[in-house]
């Protein structure tokens, strides 16, 4: 079996070019090493339900169970141990995923 033969293991956040096989990341819309414009690349939304992310935060917002559910671990722990801002933060999420402008940890949109 040769070098060529023997395949990368991918990380989360990677794919193999659908031309030369490198290795690149998923959200890439052009291969760096072939320069072949990939037809997989994410540029839609996120797999995160809008409806739940939308009730997590005006239930649970304050704690940060929208953010949580997001991927956002970093924030959602910042929320919880400030209660949102003391619901500042929570109101301004609230506010920014009603517009659709919400993102999760990937960079992907929440849109219904």
């Amino acid at each position: 079996m040769t070098d060529k033969e023997i395949k990368p293991i991918l990380g989360a956040d990677e794919q193999f070019c659908s031309s030369c096989g490198e290795v690149i990341k998923k959200r890439a819309e052009i291969c760096t090493k072939c320069g072949v414009r990939q037809s997989s690349a994410e540029t839609g939304n996120s797999e995160k339900s809008f409806v739940t992310t939308l009730l997590l935060c005006f239930l649970l917002g304050s704690f940060g169970a929208h953010r949580f559910y997001t991927g956002k671990i970093g924030t959602g722990i910042l929320m919880l141990l400030t209660l949102g801002c003391l619901g500042i933060w929570t109101i301004i999420d609230l506010i920014v995923i009603v517009v659709g402008k919400f993102k999760d940890s990937n960079g992907l949109p929440i849109k219904s």
